[in-house]
């Protein structure tokens, strides 16, 4: 397998997939729909509609069902972006190289566009049931559904966030920041790796092994965003560094160093590889995905 160019090509087409899902610029509420947009469309790597629909075509899914759950996945974490770039939380000024939504059109509309795009992602992954053709993919549908409420709810990736809020400039020991982890972060990449096989018809057993191989990912993924966060450059990553350290957030580098931190993103990782291998599925274009990822160098 060429990764590259399969990587790709995917991209291109998730692209075209989560940008198909969008608002039309038009209506009542046009500035509305434009920040969504803008905020949408600020480019991105798609990473968890690209996991999504790998993890749907690894279990053998065809059609598309996975389509809308791959844009509202989307959805959901440009929403995270827009909130955590606001003056209350990150008060950040910039996001993916270009200007951030509260920068652009304000700081009122910054919070509705975010509050919008939350909502609006439900409303496109319900149109998985238009695409259903028995009642077999109805059920997985539902089953996707609360899949994606619980992981980005109380208990998933706002709960998350609102402890990471609440602990800026407080020490906090391992135990909480990979709580927070596990919420503000892995919980998303664990939908994505849940929905796509949950869609496609897995079994209960290989849903909870990738649910498993995604919390892996996404601690892995988290460690290795603080450890660019110390190494990048704003040219890199598209938005500013040190972020972390000017809001007096506990990293993972910050608790246990850097070499820790390297060593931690390979274990990780190294673990989540293994969960593949145990469903016979090392060789596929999901774990390589996956290990891209958490190597990453923006």
């Amino acid at each position: 397998m060429d990764f590259e160019k399969v990587l790709r090509e995917k991209i291109e087409k998730t692209e075209k997939i989560v940008c198909g899902y969008l608002p039309g610029e038009e209506g009542f509420a046009k500035e509305l729909a434009q920040a969504m947009r803008y905020a949408m469309q600020a480019g991105g790597k798609r990473l968890r509609p690209l996991i999504l629909g790998a993890s749907y075509e690894m279990f053998g899914g065809e059609g598309r069902v996975a389509e809308p759950f791959m844009a509202a996945l989307e959805m959901i974490h440009t929403h995270s972006l827009i909130h955590d770039d606001l003056p209350a939380l990150d008060d950040d000024g910039y996001r993916r190289g270009r200007k951030a939504t509260h920068v652009v059109f304000g700081e009122a509309m910054g919070i509705l566009s975010g509050d919008a795009l939350l909502n609006y992602a439900y409303e496109v992954a319900l149109h998985s049931f238009d695409l259903t053709e028995d009642g077999g993919e109805t059920s997985r549908v539902i089953l996707s559904l609360q899949i994606l409420a619980a992981k980005t709810g109380l208990y998933g990736m706002l709960g998350g966030q609102s402890v990471d809020v609440g602990c800026e400039g407080q020490a906090i020991d391992g135990e909480i920041l990979e709580g927070i982890y596990l919420r503000k972060t892995a919980a998303l990449l664990e939908a994505a790796f849940m929905i796509g096989a949950v869609l496609a018809g897995a079994s209960a057993g290989q849903v909870r092994a990738m649910e498993q191989a995604g919390r892996k990912i996404g601690l892995a993924f988290q460690i290795q965003d603080d450890i660019l966060d110390v190494t990048g450059s704003m040219e890199e990553l598209g938005k500013p560094i040190h972020s972390d350290e000017r809001n007096e957030k506990t990293t993972y580098v910050a608790l246990y160093g850097m070499e820790e931190a390297v060593s931690q993103v390979e274990k990780l990782s190294g673990e989540a590889l293994e969960i593949f291998k145990s469903m016979g599925q090392e060789e596929a274009f999901l774990p390589r995905l996956a290990q891209w990822l958490v190597t990453r160098k923006k």
